[in-house]
């Protein structure tokens, strides 16, 4: 019996504890938000079906900006237009921080360009636009490569003859196509079995990244500490190496070794993890982002019209005819996890910098469904567009990569619906965009459309 009592005794004394060390801390300095437990966080009151939902659930009833606890982190979302701006252009110096992913920064541990801060990030910045802009970032070089790739897509998707087509696997295809041509100096056959084995390997590590599960359990991350595309590109570099032309501008991964590491100086940062994760980066980056962008451009029949207003059908789109195009090509895409540089005052609360720092979620997808600038915030609408006051992203953390995926995404797909009509085997109203995963990222849902010759009249 008093074995009994001592056992209960100890139990009931480990919970206590385990109450009192889980306990958030500093609490009183962050916005309020939904009461976590100890360990789990909210886990129990989220969504199952993305966080995103459980987020624009918890705007309505603690506002624009408030707490939440993935596992033990606190995280600070920010909703609506006014505040995001507020964080992200009044204040981008301070919030120009990278957060960490949970499920990532086992396998990144701050290295790489999208994840570095400070110093590191700085350097990696310089060394990652410098190759770039030998290769030829920014001048024509780049936008005659991306209408090569559209041409080599238009010959693929003729093969079609109207048979219905996966279009995620071709947006992921000429967008992996122009990273490699970067990091690896070369461009991939659609069918070659190295280059599907990428594409494979791509996509699950952001379907695991998008997950509920990747974001709320830190403990997940223990199986990751070798992310298989992470092998799939190492591999890729010495090979790749072997086999440059010394008269050509290198790719990133053929960047000669005194660029990468001056081993007299201990503070350099170009070493081989970094310029493994830096071109990592730029795929994820680079590729799924920019092709999971890409379905909403089908669904307007007013992008047509302006196609044939503006080039015709006697030649190939080129860059320079983007300025002649209305606002229907102003699209945002989702922010990343953000974190704050520095203890900051923002809306009358305190957001320390923690040792293990504190995240911050700016939530774009309730700026862009905002009724209050929107007349039907929930139609997909690629006239709705934000002014020159409208800006979300006012800082040196720019994407490396925006100037490339931003000429992809037009270059890509004026050819293609210059060349194509687009048919779904529904009506348009039975066809369900309900993201596979919705976390950090959305992955789009499976579907087929077919991809028919444009009749010339």
């Amino acid at each position: 019996m008093e074995l009994s009592v001592l056992l209960l005794f100890a139990l009931l004394t480990g919970l206590l504890i385990l109450l009192i060390r889980g306990r958030p801390k500093a609490r009183g300095h962050l916005p309020p938000g939904p009461r976590p437990l100890p360990f789990l966080g909210n886990l129990l009151q989220m969504d199952r079906k993305g966080l995103l939902k459980s987020f624009l659930r918890f705007q309505q009833k603690y506002g624009d900006v408030f707490t939440v606890y993935l596992g033990p982190r606190p995280v600070v979302i920010i909703c609506g237009t006014e505040a995001i701006r507020e964080a992200l252009v009044d204040q981008a110096e301070v919030f120009s921080g990278r957060a960490k992913i949970a499920v990532v920064d086992p396998v990144v541990q701050g290295h790489g360009v999208i994840f570095a801060n400070g110093e590191r990030w700085k350097a990696l910045r310089r060394f990652s636009l410098a190759t770039m802009r030998d290769f030829g970032m920014g001048k024509r070089s780049v936008e005659e490569r991306i209408q090569e790739e559209a041409q080599c897509l238009v010959e693929e998707l003729q093969k079609s003859q109207g048979a219905l087509q996966d279009p995620v696997f071709y947006f992921h295809s000429i967008t992996a196509n122009i990273i490699c041509s970067i990091v690896f100096g070369k461009r991939f056959d659609y069918r070659d079995p190295q280059f599907l084995r990428l594409l494979e390997l791509l996509f699950q590590s952001f379907v695991l990244i998008s997950s509920l599960p990747s974001q709320l359990f830190e403990l997940y991350s223990s199986f990751l500490k070798h992310f298989p595309v992470n092998v799939f590109i190492d591999r890729s570099v010495e090979k790749h190496r072997e086999t440059l032309d010394p008269s050509a501008p290198p790719p990133l991964m053929g960047a000669p070794p005194t660029r990468l590491q001056d081993k007299s100086d201990p503070r350099s940062q170009f070493d081989h993890r970094n310029l493994i994760m830096s071109a990592l980066s730029l795929f994820f980056a680079g590729t799924e982002t920019t092709s999971t962008t890409s379905g909403p451009f089908f669904c307007a029949e007013r992008v047509l019209k302006e196609i044939d207003r503006v080039i015709g059908s006697d030649r190939p789109p080129a860059l320079d005819d983007r300025a002649k195009y209305s606002k229907i090509w102003t699209l945002l895409p989702i922010g990343v996890p953000h974190m704050v540089t520095k203890d900051t005052h923002f809306r009358g609360y305190i957001l320390p910098r923690y040792s293990t720092s504190l995240e911050v979620y700016p939530i774009l997808s309730s700026a862009l469904h905002d009724s209050r600038y929107f007349e039907k915030p929930d139609d997909f609408n690629p006239a709705h567009f934000l002014d020159a006051n409208g800006a979300v992203k006012k800082n040196d953390r720019i994407c490396l990569g925006e100037g490339i995926a931003r000429t992809e995404l037009f270059l890509f797909f004026t050819t293609i619906l210059q060349n194509f009509s687009v048919a779904s085997p529904v009506a348009p109203e039975d066809i369900d965009l309900t993201p596979q995963e919705s976390g950090v990222g959305n992955v789009p849902p499976k579907y087929q459309i077919r991809f028919l010759p444009r009749q010339r009249g």
